[in-house]
């Protein structure tokens, strides 16, 4: 039949680009456009052979082989059928099984039965070679493509490269219409123009202000139980840590506009506004950290504030998980800037983006919740026993927080400042 096939390792291609573009072989490294990718492999594979494309197979591995994003992107493309092997871990290193097995299989498969004249191999991996030697027995032409090396050499199997019938590299220029370095800066962007006292709050201690309003309500409390004696009080929930004297602990989101208001202070210098201690900022969640009011336990103030799920209709959710499935990447601050266009667009009210705007950083508990349910669709439980990587959460947040900002500065909603 007169036609080729491509087999792409994308471990192999991808983590050689990585290395050509970022220096080290890691995928985290790098974005990929897998539209632009998936159409360069076509354009070149039909230049090359100079038969149509019957199909592109993409080889990959994934944990318990489960779909991540990128996959479930790939195989919904016209000509794209994903195969995934299993991705584990050892030693404190990720390595795929069961990827060079497939490919072998599926490459003899297709000469066997006469299904292409031209095979497209894109990867380095010598185990390949008995696959390979046999479609060469079967009639089938092989074309090993590489991806040019980091450091000039072969990335590739010498066996594999003598015993391919033509050989290709793909090159510094074809690899960047594709896929790019990463920011070495980290993968999550910048905080939002409109919040540049982010960086203080997320590094300041905190304020002796907010330490002396949390032993005063320590104090409240204790004269209140003392107050009414010994009988069982209602379950207040998690209560709040004490405060010592020279404790730099967690700020909390009920100290936030201290902290804000502290850490630009113009009776302080800019030194001292600038100086950075060892504190996180809790960015959500207020479960726990204020006295709850209101139906369910829920804060008063939230409580109002409905979720995705109650303003979005059957069809659009039907709408949601077809562009997750197509358009949507594996990125933590696309995933949060995506969920926050979802959520304003649908609002029936423009009050509950006032509210939420006034509530800056601390997204309450309810849609937090939801927000991080959303991301863990994405594939970024992976890998991390079941949570969501710090770091990641951070990115979740922020970019549900630019696209905050975006939406309440065009509608010259008051941001919480």
């Amino acid at each position: 039949m007169d036609r080729c096939v491509v087999l792409v390792d994308a471990g192999y291609l991808l983590g050689a680009a990585a290395s050509l573009l970022a220096g080290e072989p890691s995928r985290s490294r790098i974005t990929v456009d897998h539209t632009a990718l998936i159409q360069g492999l076509r354009e070149r594979a039909e230049a090359d052979t100079q038969q149509p494309l019957l199909r592109i197979y993409w080889f990959d591995g994934a944990p318990d082989r489960v779909p991540q994003p990128e996959h479930r992107r790939l195989r919904v493309m016209p000509r794209v059928t994903v195969r995934l092997g299993a991705l584990t871990r050892s030693d404190g290193r990720w390595a795929q099984k069961g990827v060079d097995a497939a490919m072998h299989a599926e490459l003899t498969e297709l000469a066997r039965n006469r299904a292409c004249s031209d095979v497209v191999l894109v990867t380095g991996d010598g185990d390949l070679l008995p696959g390979l030697m046999s479609a060469k027995e079967h009639g089938v032409a092989v074309h090993l493509w590489a991806v040019q090396a980091a450091d000039g050499d072969y990335n590739q199997s010498e066996d594999l490269v003598a015993e391919a019938d033509e050989r290709r590299v793909l090159d510094r220029a074809w690899i960047t219409k594709a896929v790019r370095a990463k920011d070495t800066g980290g993968s999550c962007p910048p905080p939002p123009a409109p919040r540049p006292e982010i960086a203080a709050i997320l590094s300041a201690p905190l304020p002796e202000a907010a330490l002396a309003a949390s032993a005063e309500r320590a104090s409240e409390a204790q004269a209140a139980a003392a107050r009414n004696g010994p009988a069982a009080p209602a379950d207040p929930g998690p209560s709040e840590p004490p405060a010592t004297p020279g404790h730099k602990g967690v700020p909390t989101p009920k100290d936030l506009a201290a902290l804000r208001a502290h850490s630009t202070h113009p009776d302080r210098t800019a030194a001292q506004n600038a100086t950075p201690a060892n504190a996180t900022l809790r960015w959500s969640s207020d479960k726990g950290w204020i006295e709850r009011g209101g139906p369910l336990g829920e804060p008063a103030e939230t409580a109002s504030l409905p979720t995705l799920a109650q303003v979005t209709s059957a069809e659009q959710r039907w709408a949601d998980r077809e562009e997750d499935i197509t358009t949507v990447g594996g990125d933590p601050f696309e995933v949060g800037q995506v969920f926050a266009r979802r959520w304003m667009e649908r609002l029936p009210e423009t009050v509950h983006l006032q509210k939420l705007s006034t509530m800056y950083p601390r997204i309450p508990h309810r849609i937090d919740g939801e927000l991080l349910r959303y991301a863990a669709r994405f594939g970024l439980l992976a890998h991390k026993d079941d949570q969501i990587d710090e770091h990641d959460r951070y990115a979740i947040r922020a970019g549900f927080w630019r696209e905050i900002d975006v939406r309440a500065a065009a509608e010259h909603v008051p941001a919480g400042d």
